[in-house]
């Protein structure tokens, strides 16, 4: 007679699973609470002590890490092993039932204390269904609910095939893995460890990548961060890869504000944005920076929008709209809009680490939340800025930390007027910037991701009428700026911090 160990925290569908097996000829052989619910279901149930002839102890803590169940866990039919068993009184144990303490439900529940959470590190499960899945050539493994109609219809039908039990065991490994990862994850104290753990779950395939031949996933992070990926999705047609990174970008930057902000994005960098006195306002003077550009785009506010910001938006063609709230006469007017996606998303500055892949590895870094407050400033050159200059300015500061290097924005009136993103110098970036914003330059600000290398942008920047200029500093061509600056009557600030974006 073949022999099953079950030793489950979640017994959903445990029942019906192991009277299947039953059933089929199967021996359970169990532990603890599983067996006494396998027994209060009419099931006959070996309990694992009878076996081992050692009791429970620890509280449960020691209950299967005995030789005589990884002995018939791990042991292959062969002559020598059987021998083996023979010698330890035990035999085969041909299945592993076995689902793991639920550390990371513990973990995320309010007010759940450390040794709490240490107490939910399975050590025996974890052990028994590596063994099983190591073993998979004779040893089915199940650590699944999920797996158990599949296991017992092949049951059915007489064994259980190889390339299930290798697939089984290929799960096996991938849940203890990420358990793991999650564990390793809570009990770290270094930023930057030596072998870095990233736990990590699916929660959807999508259509496709950037592209249609492009394969493509989305993870999310555990324990469950503020995020994107998080978002709830009010109506719409399901998000691709692009909405997904996109909105990310849309909302982090509607999340750096806390006066009413609207951010327009296409392609991750912003094509609008503006703060206002009503998130209404705000968007419109984000749509109106650039009316072209944000058409296709992705919109992100960090106040409840409202009725009229609704009705303004309605009327240009937008992939996505995010919101913390959405009010109800906002629902009724974006309704009309089928295929328009909202996704509801409260505003948070995300922590911890920026990964980027690189071919072979991975980079990482700390997320660049460094914030910048007024008295940081150094006046440099031209007018002593006035506080609302200077207020001015470290918008333009904030909205330039978000666009791809070389980065350079003009702003006014706490509005994005032009952008110059992604350019291999940054005069090209200066000039595209200005460019945009036309004739609106003069009086503006223009803020710089990192330090002019020469004075010919503040030449450019003069010459289109600008008032103040923010920028890291730190180049040895700073006394060239300053000057030039100087010469123009144009306001400097050095922030003493970059702001690259790649």
């Amino acid at each position: 007679m073949k022999r099953a160990l079950i030793s489950v925290y979640d017994k959903t569908g445990l029942a019906e699973f192991a009277t299947a097996l039953v059933r089929a000829g199967w021996e359970l052989l169990s532990t603890g609470g599983t067996a006494s619910y396998l027994q209060e279901n009419g099931l006959p149930v070996t309990s694992v002590a009878d076996i081992t002839e050692f009791p429970e102890i620890l509280d449960g803590r020691v209950k299967t890490l005995h030789p005589r169940i990884f002995g018939g866990i791990l042991a292959k039919d062969t002559v020598e092993h059987r021998q083996d068993l023979q010698t330890i009184q035990s035999g085969f144990i041909d299945m592993v039932v076995c689902n793991l303490y639920p550390f990371q439900k513990v973990m995320e529940q309010d007010g759940s204390t450390e040794e709490q959470c240490i107490e939910m590190i399975d050590v025996g499960g974890p052990s028994m269904v590596r063994a099983a899945a190591k073993n998979y050539q004779r040893t089915v493994v199940v650590c699944d609910p999920a797996d158990y109609s599949r296991v017992a219809k092949a049951l059915g039908n007489g064994d259980v095939p190889v390339e299930l039990r290798r697939e089984l065991a290929a799960k096996v490994f991938a849940v203890t893995a990420l358990y793991d990862s999650i564990i390793a994850s809570y009990l770290r104290t270094e930023d930057l460890p030596q072998n870095l753990a990233l736990p990590l779950t699916k929660c959807q395939d999508l259509r496709y990548g950037e592209n249609p031949h492009q394969k493509a996933a989305v993870y999310a992070d555990i324990p469950t961060q503020p995020g994107i990926v998080n978002a709830h999705q009010i109506q719409g047609k399901e998000l691709s890869f692009n909405n997904i990174y996109d909105a990310d970008a849309a909302w982090q930057m509607a999340s750096a504000f806390a006066e009413p902000c609207a951010v327009a994005v296409k392609h991750t960098n912003p094509c609008g944005w503006a703060l206002g006195t009503t998130i209404a306002e705000a968007y419109q003077k984000a749509h109106d920076a650039d009316p072209i550009s944000i058409f296709g785009g992705i919109v992100a506010v960090n106040q409840t929008l409202t009725g009229a910001a609704a009705q303004a938006m309605s009327a240009t063609f937008l992939e996505i709209i995010i919101a913390p709230e959405f009010s109800q006469e906002a629902l009724a007017i974006l309704a009309k809009k089928k295929n328009l996606r909202l996704l509801q998303l409260a505003p948070s500055i995300p922590g911890g680490q920026d990964v980027k892949r690189v071919s072979g590895g991975l980079l990482v870094q700390e997320r660049d939340v460094q914030p910048l407050r007024a008295e940081q400033l150094r006046h440099v050159a031209g007018p002593k800025p006035s506080t609302a200059m200077i207020n001015e300015l470290l918008f333009a500061w904030t909205c330039v930390k978000f666009v791809k290097s070389n980065a350079i924005v003009v702003t006014k009136d706490r509005q994005l007027l032009g952008v110059g993103a992604g350019q291999m110098n940054r005069v090209q970036s200066m000039e595209l910037a200005l460019k945009q914003a036309d004739a609106q330059t003069v009086g503006g600000f223009v803020g710089s991701d990192a330090f002019f290398p020469f004075a010919d942008s503040i030449e450019r920047a003069a010459a289109a009428g600008i008032a103040g200029i923010i920028e890291p500093g730190g180049s040895k061509r700073d006394p060239d700026v300053i000057a030039a600056c100087d010469q123009h009557g144009i306001t400097l600030l050095f922030t003493g911090i970059r702001h690259f974006r790649h």
